[in-house]
């Protein structure tokens, strides 16, 4: 089983492109580890503990239940925009999921993994964390990522992750796919080397914060809200549940055969997900063998900065779709980032990749062998016999195309994977172009040439919907629809052989599926 879980929202405030870059990169994997041949578990959800949701509440004058139920439907209703199919969804409000957690807690705390503690220090309103002279800057102050910083002293509950980070280190350094990309982990080992020696404050007193979960032990306090929050991707997985609890059964979907793979920006990998979250599991008995694999992506930036409230630069993804279409959001946000790197975001890049290689390329491709065939033979289709170079290489084209997709996408790179695809598409207009079926109709002679030509125009096609199917489902199903070729739905990456479509099919009537993007300024 492919357990794939992403970063859970924090449900104070509302969703931005990089959440739905996130949750699109996940789904396409998931959707792509099935066409692989894999069962497949897709979770993602919502955070909606803390301090901050908590004061958000108290300003709008309503309880934080109700504000975090408000803000959460922000995100499902995004989610089912964009095409999104999740097979869990966490929230961690969830009586099951405070279950879990209150399980972990006192097991830990029965182990000696937990101890209290009185601290004076600087602490993060906006982070929720207390901070050490580590994360001054230069010039002695804290950096304005941390916001508002004051100082309080009272007694918590305090993880030992100073007991774990050696073994983090020599974990890291052992297992090569540990944090993908491979830089990645090489910051988070540097910045092992800084949090080294630090214990964790897992807990608030109820003065100052009471929306979060009770310690089970302690009802004077609740749980730090990243302690809380990282649990999700075990509580919604079946961990400790009772088999009743109508959740998954852990034992099949985390496992050594085929370990988790978390989803994470690159702003939470340290110290959140990177060290905290490792070395929680180590503590919770996880042995290395089903340690997760950590997946980090980077931002979505305008002009080489950081989307940020503050700055006003937020995009809002729902109407980038309301505006250009969930195709062209989904396309554009896989295919114009490398996974792990930065990107900028750039409208104008948006309109012209969809328009460039989805409605001229692709669209070319698919007016060529869909149109042409109902033209010219009646919607029927033939390999033909007299084969030459040209379908010779064609034929090599996609069999290298699809052997460049598979690699892209196990190595979760699509912006590669679509690249792939795009080059085969490519050569079958260049293909076109040289045979010219419009040409070789004039003259009946060439009927068995024709249909050859043709043939292998919309066999590519029938290629192609098949590998666009995990990024743009509902344009892939179109495709095949048009095709009718209703068996393409159930092909695994494994079947892609030349032949999908018989001697003697027969298509349906083609509608465009890419229709060119006009933006007001070229109107």
């Amino acid at each position: 089983m492919f357990y794939l879980t992403t970063a859970i929202d924090y449900t104070n405030g509302s969703p931005h492109i990089g959440h739905a870059y996130e949750k699109v990169l996940a789904d396409v994997i998931t959707r792509y580890r099935r066409l692989r041949g894999d069962e497949a578990f897709f979770l993602t959800g919502v955070d909606q503990h803390g301090q901050k949701v908590q004061q958000t509440a108290e300003k709008e004058g309503i309880h934080p239940a109700t504000f975090v139920k408000k803000t959460t439907k922000k995100f499902s209703k995004l989610w089912e925009k964009l095409g999104l199919e999740y097979d869990g969804w966490a929230e961690t409000i969830d009586d099951r999921h405070k279950a879990c957690v209150q399980q972990v807690l006192t097991t830990l705390e029965q182990q000696g993994q937990l101890y209290k503690a009185a601290h004076k220090g600087h602490y993060s309103v906006r982070q929720e964390q207390f901070l050490t002279d580590k994360e001054r800057g230069e010039d002695g102050n804290f950096g304005p990522e941390w916001g508002e910083v004051v100082e309080i002293e009272e007694e918590n509950w305090y993880f030992k992750l100073s007991e774990h980070t050696d073994w983090l280190k020599n974990h890291l350094e052992a297992v090569d796919d540990s944090v993908l990309p491979a830089f990645r982990k090489s910051e988070l080992l540097n910045a092992l080397e800084r949090n080294s020696g630090t214990d964790l404050c897992i807990s608030r007193p109820k003065e100052r914060l009471r929306w979060g979960i009770e310690f089970p032990f302690d009802p004077d306090y609740v749980t730090y809200v990243w302690f809380d929050a990282l649990i999700n991707y075990v509580s919604f997985a079946g961990y400790l549940a009772s088999p009743d609890a109508g959740l998954p059964d852990f034992s099949k979907l985390w496992t050594a055969d085929e370990r988790p793979v978390h989803i994470i920006g690159k702003d939470i990998l340290v110290p959140a997900h990177g060290i905290y979250w490792l070395c929680m599991l180590h503590a919770m008995g996880f042995t290395d063998d089903i340690m997760p694999r950590i997946l980090v992506h980077g931002w979505w930036n305008i002009r080489g900065e950081k989307m940020s409230k503050s700055i006003g630069n937020i995009v809002d993804p729902g109407e980038l779709a309301d505006r250009f279409g969930v195709d062209a959001v989904r396309y554009y946000l896989v295919r114009d980032i490398v996974t792990g790197k930065d990107s900028d975001f750039d409208v104008e890049r948006l309109v012209m990749l969809f328009n460039t290689e989805l409605a001229n390329e692709l669209g070319n491709l698919c007016n060529r062998a869909l149109n042409m065939s109902q033209r010219f033979t009646g919607g029927e289709l033939h390999p033909g016999t007299g084969l030459t170079d040209a379908e010779t290489a064609l034929q090599q084209s996609l069999t290298e195309s699809i052997g460049a997709y598979r690699a892209a996408m196990d190595n979760f790179d699509v912006s590669k994977g679509l690249e792939a695809i795009s080059q085969h598409v490519v050569h079958c207009n260049g293909y076109a172009e040289r045979m010219k079926p419009w040409e070789l109709k004039k003259d009946p002679a060439n009927a068995d040439r024709l249909a050859t030509v043709l043939y292998h125009l919309a066999e590519s096609v029938a290629h192609c919907a098949v590998m666009l199917s995990p990024v743009l489902p509902e344009a892939s199903a179109k495709l095949t629809a048009q095709l009718n070729a209703e068996h393409l739905k159930d092909l695994k990456l494994d079947d892609l052989k030349w032949g999908l479509l018989e001697d003697g099919h027969k298509i349906n009537k083609p509608k465009p599926v890419f229709p060119r993007i006009v933006i007001e300024e070229d109107a």
